[in-house]
């Protein structure tokens, strides 16, 4: 048994040492070796090196010293020593060179430039683009750049543009912007700078007279017709803002300080001639802007009405279908035969009224716009996470409430945060909601998302009857319920008393925060557009 274990430890002990010999040896291979198993595997790693100098020194030596030229360039008044290779990346000068044309067997190529926006400067920034792995682009330029890009055919360069734009757009910037879009189909700007138009147009561009003049009326009727359009107070301060632009427009030499009524902004309740403004050559050019108004939503309130016939801007006679409208959908809830409002999105949102404010700060806020409402009195409030609706009715109103137990109405909500460029940095947005109240009961319209910042701007969508047979502004189309009648309207005014059925001529105010409700009237004998927060 002793052999058997001395054996057995024996073999042990030469096994470790052989072991250890091995590894030895295998350590000692690697401290004194050449490595060559790693070093083939290094060597058939490809490495990836950017050379920095090589685009510098093509642009350097290429483009500024113009070595090697093999082709002229000009252009307005100017000429540029270039290389058909690289002016080959544009489809414009590629099919100049390898087609039929004659510059293809020539090295002087002579461009008529027509368009006005093409500078010398913005083309010596497109060519030198060609010899460049990159663009340095200056926002104070990037009209002409596209300009430039686009005429010779660069889409990567296009995009580029695009890009700064959208990251530029500013009150200063937005219609320029919007109508270069326009002009060089890109849809990318132009749907950018059009909903930050739909965002700011009553918000702030009442306060900038600079901008706001540079609104063509083209552009004014689109957004002025828009449902997105977020209205501060409620449609007369559409009406407000498009008196101002008209002045702004026919008297562009007077002076406008920023917030200011305009000198000549009474100028039409002064005429004496009861010739409507817009009947006149004068007037003539800006009806379709005040065309594109909801006027039903502009008579709900007799200040409102004053204010229209004193200026004698809109022909009378403009009013007198919507007017006979508003009164047959009140006859027809008087005697409770209104019936259940349905009617496609697209109807919905050509006929909605639009009313809107702006919360300030995350508190608790309740507000009411007021005017004529077809005997529903609604509330809204923000508690600083969802925003809510009731239908008030109170007993001593009555008399101008409907006394329906059940009244069904249509509502949208739009809400928006804004950076500091004013741009949309955050959007909330319900479906259209059918709602149903009882007296006094209320409901939730939308809990806040956690991206909205303070201040928010609130925009809703509202119809209180059936709309019109025919949607406003498109003749022929009809909603689905024959015989309908129009869409309901809203009106705001700050700080004035919370009166059911009805309010007062309008006036600025401050924004709740302690609870009380606030009554919001957008009409007001003013001759610029009041806000929530102004006083």
């Amino acid at each position: 048994m002793g052999n058997v274990l001395n054996n057995l430890g024996s073999s042990v002990s030469q096994a470790v040492r052989a072991r250890k010999r091995k590894r030895g040896a295998d350590e000692s291979a690697d401290e004194g070796g050449d490595g060559s198993d790693l070093l083939d595997q290094s060597l058939q790693t490809p490495k990836r090196k950017k050379l920095v100098s090589t685009a510098k020194y093509i642009y350097q030596a290429l483009f500024k010293e113009e070595r090697n030229s093999d082709v002229t360039v000009h252009a307005l008044g100017k000429q540029w020593h270039l290389h058909k290779v690289y002016l080959s990346q544009s489809p414009y000068f590629a099919s100049m060179f390898n087609g039929s044309w004659r510059e293809a067997d020539e090295d002087y190529v002579h461009i008529e430039i027509i368009d006005p926006k093409i500078t010398i400067e913005s083309l010596y920034s497109v060519f030198g683009s060609l010899y460049m792995d990159e663009v340095v682009l200056d926002p104070k330029e990037i009209i002409s750049t596209l300009a430039t890009a686009t005429l010779f055919q660069l889409d990567s360069l296009i995009e580029r543009c695009a890009e700064v734009m959208v990251e530029t757009t500013t009150a200063e910037t937005a219609v320029l912007y919007y109508e270069a879009a326009c002009e060089y189909g890109v849809k990318t700007v132009k749907e950018s700078t059009f909903g930050w138009l739909l965002v700011n147009l009553l918000s702030f561009y009442h306060r900038a007279p600079r901008w706001l003049r540079l609104i063509s009326v083209d552009l004014m009727v689109r957004l002025v017709s828009s449902a997105d359009l977020y209205v501060v107070q409620t449609e007369f301060t559409i009406y407000l803002l498009l008196r101002y632009w008209m002045t702004l427009r026919i008297f562009p030499h007077e002076p406008a300080q920023d917030g200011a009524e305009h000198p000549q902004e009474r100028y039409f309740a002064k005429r004496t001639s009861n010739v409507p403004f817009l009947a006149t050559p004068q007037g003539g050019p800006f009806r379709p802007a005040f065309r594109a108004m909801r006027l039903q939503n502009l008579l709900n309130h007799h200040v409102d009405i004053q204010i229209l016939r004193a200026d004698k801007i809109i022909p009378m006679k403009w009013l007198h279908k919507p007017l006979l409208q508003q009164w047959t959908s009140l006859l027809t809830i008087d005697q409770s035969l209104d019936r259940l409002i349905e009617c496609d999105d697209r109807v919905f949102l050509e006929s909605c009224v639009r009313c809107g404010r702006i919360l300030n700060e995350n508190v608790l806020h309740k507000w009411r716009w007021t005017g004529f409402h077809f005997g529903l009195d609604l509330l809204l409030s923000s508690d600083t996470r969802s925003l809510r609706i009731r239908r008030h009715h109170r007993t001593e109103h009555e008399r101008l409430l409907s006394l329906r137990v059940k009244r069904q109405f249509l509502v949208r909500v739009s809400l928006a945060s804004l950076n500091e460029l004013r741009q949309i940095k955050h959007q909330q947005t319900t479906p259209i909601i059918s709602i149903t109240l009882e007296k006094n009961e209320d409901t939730q319209l939308l809990v806040f998302d956690q991206e909205l910042t303070f201040p928010v701007l609130v925009s809703l969508n509202m119809m209180l009857v059936p709309p019109p047979e025919e949607a406003p502004g498109k003749g022929g189309r009809k909603a689905k319920e024959k015989g309908a009648h129009p869409a309901s309207s809203s009106r705001t005014s700050e700080n004035q008393s919370a009166g059911a059925g009805g309010g007062g001529g309008g006036g600025g105010g401050s924004s709740s925060s302690t609870g009380t409700v606030e009554s919001l009237d957008g009409g007001s004998s003013s001759n610029r557009v009041l806000l929530p927060n102004e006083s």
